[in-house]
């Protein structure tokens, strides 16, 4: 599959070069078993990857499984990811399978895996060195066929410096790493992907699309979308709703685009405008 039937099979818009570079390394490694380190900034897309990945793979009919490390309470995780053994703690009444061993002969996808505690590391750590997983209250050792893919928005060798990430399992990870690029660096991709938002909230409202003047196109794609495609899409649901004008004027622009002070916290300049 090339790199534009990629893009159109996972709906995912842009042309730019770093975009294309990060979809063409995930079809070159998809047809192996390659542990990959999927790296970038909060909403610039980052799950679309290991989808690509699973799906140009030997493993495409086999489970896909995505788990939100940062999304599952420190103390269930364990049982989460590896299962455990009725009786292993209270409220264990039955055995129970966990995430690894119902993605047996696929992909397990472990986003934020910069969360992941440092106990569960060394966990993970078993299953790419041996393969094998040890489900909580057992001491017996199983043997697991899963490809893993895991994904960061946080630094993380600087965790490793601060001990609150195993350096064996970051190289263990990091075999290969697959880099998505912040919206602020992909150039006129800000002026396709908000044509496309309009038209999808255009279709979904029952209205004519939003469209940008040449000024106001200007301040988008100058401006740092800190939150990337997430925050750009939610800001162009917001205007096809509150804005009675189709054509949206820099002041407009300027109006509802939240401001990024020193400290990194978001004011807008609407006292009123509800949090993107």
């Amino acid at each position: 599959m090339s790199t534009q039937q990629t893009k159109k099979r996972f709906g995912i818009v842009g042309n730019s070069p770093k975009l294309e570079r990060a979809i063409d390394v995930a079809l070159q490694v998809a047809t192996t078993d390659i542990s990959i380190l999927v790296v970038g900034e909060s909403g610039t897309g980052k799950e679309n990857i290991p989808k690509i990945i699973h799906q140009n793979s030997k493993r495409k009919h086999n489970p896909y499984i995505a788990v939100n490390c940062g999304a599952i309470p420190e103390g269930t995780i364990d049982s989460e990811l590896f299962g455990h053994e009725k009786g292993s703690f209270t409220g264990a009444h039955d055995s129970r399978k966990g995430y690894f061993e119902s993605a047996e002969g696929g992909t397990i996808f472990l986003d934020e895996i910069g969360e992941l505690p440092i106990s569960s590391q060394a966990r993970l750590l078993r299953v790419l060195e041996n393969g094998e997983i040890i489900k909580v209250g057992s001491s017996k050792a199983q043997k697991i066929n899963v490809r893993i893919i895991a994904a960061t928005n946080v630094n993380i060798p600087q965790s490793v410096a601060e001990g609150k990430f195993r350096e064996d399992l970051y190289y263990r990870l990091n075999t290969i790493s697959i880099n998505l690029p912040p919206l602020r660096n992909r150039g006129d991709d800000i002026n396709l992907l908000f044509r496309k938002f309009a038209a999808d909230f255009a279709d979904q409202y029952n209205t004519s699309p939003i469209q940008l003047t040449e000024e106001a196109l200007h301040i988008i794609k100058k401006y740092n979308w800190p939150g990337n495609i997430r925050q750009l899409r939610n800001f162009v649901a917001q205007l096809s709703v509150i804005e009675t004008e189709r054509i949206i004027s820099p002041e407009r622009i300027q109006a509802q685009l939240p401001e990024i002070s020193a400290s990194g916290i978001i004011r807008y300049k609407d006292k009123n405008k509800a949090d993107l």
